[in-house]
């Protein structure tokens, strides 16, 4: 009887296990039901967006134009989840290489690109790869996947300038005491850093026409040296504050500035912790909004190619004193805002060419 009984226990235990092995597993829901797992939760994530993007020559550091287009493209790396490969090129011929490179992998969704420099080499580029989407900031390459993004230089440029002229005419700053001449610096002699030169000219003389305004240019944007050495003639020429726009040669500007204990204004980004008793203001250009706008419509499906322009009315352009330790009275400070509400509005038209100042002048009388 008892080895009939385990017989039958061992029999019952191996039907036990058998209906176990045919069972499907489950899972527990938050709302502890059960349920069959979910095929998809062992799915592959979704790829990310993949972005390239190509400085221009000098690299990240130069608290210009390279460091805007990274930290726009690293602030679309942290809200929007892309993935983000750059290179920097050592010389210029360099760009159709690196450009080609990337359109050759396939396996980007966008790829920007920066400046004038960069502009011959992708319209070759973009041409010999329809299917890929780039972007220009600062030029123009007209290309069904091309996107432009280009700024009115001139509308922030005419802001620092007035700040320059205003603060020559006004404040007490022992730097300007007895100086009416002021300088711009540019990187090369070309029809987009015109646009800051004639801006300043104009803002400068607009609100104070007795004042002078020099200008020259290195021949390139790595070149500090060379730009310290035109800082240093135009200060002893009289000029009591200096513009630059020449990229990371103008750090050769600041330097000079120091040395001779007067005043700079820096470009593009915030330049003023550089050195804050010397310079007094930048004048912003966003081409990192642009560079995050511009990654933001490639996730959301909405990439347009064309030009897209931004000036101060879009707020991809401005002025900031922040940072700078150089006293501005308040009532210059108004003057500029007033100014600035003058351009949104469209009632100044800032000129975008040297040549285009002197009638500018003529027909615009500034009145406090």
């Amino acid at each position: 009887m008892k080895k009939v009984l385990s017989i039958l226990v061992m029999v019952s235990l191996l039907l036990a296990l058998l209906t176990g092995c045919g069972q499907t597993a489950t899972t527990t829901t938050a709302a502890g039901t059960t349920a069959a797992p979910d095929a998809s939760s062992t799915a592959a994530p979704a790829t990310k967006t993949k972005i390239g993007l190509i400085t221009v020559v000098g690299g990240l550091g130069d608290q210009s134009y390279n460091d805007l287009s990274f930290a726009g493209c690293k602030q679309a790396e942290a809200e929007l989840g892309i993935e983000l490969q750059y290179v920097e090129p050592k010389t210029i011929s360099d760009y159709e290489t690196m450009q080609r490179q990337m359109a050759s992998d396939g396996s980007f969704d966008l790829i920007v690109t920066i400046a004038f420099d960069q502009m011959e080499p992708l319209a070759k580029v973009a041409a010999d790869f329809p299917d890929q989407k780039f972007i220009i900031l600062d030029a123009v390459v007209d290309l069904p996947n091309v996107a432009s993004y280009v700024s009115e230089e001139q509308e922030g440029s005419f802001l620092v300038g007035a700040l320059a002229g205003l603060l020559h005419k006004e404040s007490q700053l022992p730097q300007l005491a007895g100086k009416t001449t002021t300088g711009v610096v540019g990187g090369m002699d070309i029809p987009i850093i015109n646009k800051f030169v004639a801006g300043y000219e104009a803002g400068v003389r607009y609100v104070n026409p007795d004042m002078t305004v020099v200008h020259d240019y290195v021949g390139g944007w790595n070149d500090p040296t060379t730009a310290k050495e035109i800082s240093k003639v135009m200060y002893g020429k009289g000029a009591g504050i200096i513009y630059h726009a020449a990229g990371g040669s103008g750090l050769g500007v600041f330097q000079e500035a120091k040395e001779q204990n007067l005043l700079a204004i820096g470009v593009n980004s915030n330049q003023n912790s550089i050195d804050p008793d010397h310079i007094v203001a930048s004048m912003l250009k966003r081409v990192d909004t642009a560079a995050y706008s511009a990654i933001k419509d490639v996730v959301d499906g909405t990439f347009t190619a064309g030009v897209h322009t931004l000036g101060l009315k879009q707020e991809g352009i401005g002025y900031d004193l922040t940072g700078s330790n150089v006293q501005v009275p308040q009532s210059v400070i108004d003057q500029v805002e007033a100014i600035k509400a003058e351009i949104i509005s469209g009632n100044i038209k800032v000129p975008t060419a040297l040549e285009e100042v002197e009638p500018f002048l003529a027909g615009n009388t500034y009145q406090k």
